[in-house]
C-alpha cells in the first residue's frame, strides 16, 4: 500500500522541510509521529521542499504502507503542524515524482502601519506600490523561461528552465498576494521574483529589465530575496492545474486570521 498525506504547517519554528543536522524540521517531526503511530520507521517523500520559515497550506507527502489516521497523528504533532488528510493512494504513488505542478502564494502587506496579525504571515511593505506595474510583471512570467537570475549562484540545480503555468497578483484589502504555478521551482525563486517585482512597482527598475532577466541573466542582476515568512506552498497538482481555486482562496482566508 501507499499513503498520501496533505499537510499544513507554520514554517517559523522549523529549519525547513528536509531533515538536516542541528535543526528541527517538518519532515523530522512528521516521520517521528508516523513511526510512533504505525510502529515502524517511515520515510516521507514530499511534493515541494520548503526552506526555513516558509509555510504550507497544501503540502503533499507520501510513504509506503497503510495510512495512519490523521486524528492520531495530530494528537502527537506539535501545534505548528497539522495533517488535514491521510488516505490510501494508488500503489507506487510518489508525491514528488508524480507531481506535475506546484503552486505558491507570497503575501505583501502594503500600508503605512505594520500589523501584529500579519507579522509572520506577510512582508510589511510601507512603500508606494504601482499595482498596475505588479500585474504587468506577472503577465511576463507564464511560459518557459531560464530562471538563473532568480536562484542563488551556489546551487545544486543543473536545469534552470521552468515552465510557469500561471502567475497573477490579487488584492485583498491592504494585502497583495502573488500566486504562481509552475512545473517546478528552484530555491528562492519565488522570493527573488517578488523582490524584483517590488523594485519594478516602486519605480526602481523598468519592466523591460524583468523581461531581460528571464533569459538566463546572472543572479547579481535580479532584485533582493524577499523574506521567507511571506511565502506559502499552496498545493501540488497531479495531472490538473491548481490555480485559480476557490477552495484555496477560502483556506487562505482562514490562515491569515483577524486583520489589524
Amino acid at each position: 500500500m501507499t499513503a498520501r498525506l496533505t499537510v499544513e504547517y507554520d514554517g517559523g519554528p522549523f529549519g525547513g522541510w528536509a531533515r538536516q543536522p542541528g535543526s528541527t524540521t517538518v519532515q523530522e517531526e512528521l516521520e517521528r509521529v508516523l513511526a510512533t503511530v504505525l510502529r515502524r520507521p517511515v520515510t516521507l517523500t514530499v511534493a515541494g521542499r520548503t526552506d526555513a520559515g516558509v509555510h504550507a497550506v497544501g503540502q503533499v507527502a507520501s510513504h509506503s504502507g497503510p495510512p495512519a489516521p490523521a486524528r492520531a497523528l495530530n494528537a502527537l504533532l506539535p501545534p505548528a503542524i497539522a495533517v488535514t488528510a491521510s488516505v490510501a493512494a494508488p500503489e507506487g504513488f510518489d508525491a514528488r515524482r508524480d507531481a506535475t505542478s506546484r503552486a505558491y502564494c507570497y503575501r505583501v502587506l502594503n500600508r503605512p502601519a505594520r500589523s501584529p496579525f500579519e507579522r509572520l504571515r506577510a512582508l510589511w511593505w510601507p512603500h508606494a506600490i504601482d499595482r498596475a506595474a505588479l500585474e504587468a510583471c506577472a503577465a511576463e512570467l507564464p511560459g518557459a523561461h531560464d530562471f538563473t537570475a532568480f536562484t542563488p549562484t551556489e546551487t545544486d540545480h543543473v536545469r534552470f528552465e521552468r515552465l510557469v503555468l500561471s502567475a497573477q497578483w490579487r488584492a485583498d484589502g491592504d494585502v497583495l498576494e502573488f500566486w504562481i504555478e509552475a512545473d517546478a521551482f528552484m530555491r528562492h525563486m519565488n522570493r527573488v521574483l517578488v523582490g524584483t517585482m517590488l523594485e519594478v512597482a516602486g519605480g526602481r527598475r523598468a519592466l523591460e529589465d524583468l523581461s531581460a532577466l528571464l533569459g538566463g541573466a546572472p543572479r547579481s542582476r535580479a532584485g533582493a530575496t524577499a523574506p521567507a515568512h511571506g511565502l506559502f506552498l499552496a498545493g501540488a497538482g497531479y495531472g490538473e492545474p491548481i490555480l485559480p481555486s476557490a477552495e484555496l482562496a477560502a483556506l487562505f482566508a482562514q490562515v491569515r486570521g483577524p486583520r489589524g
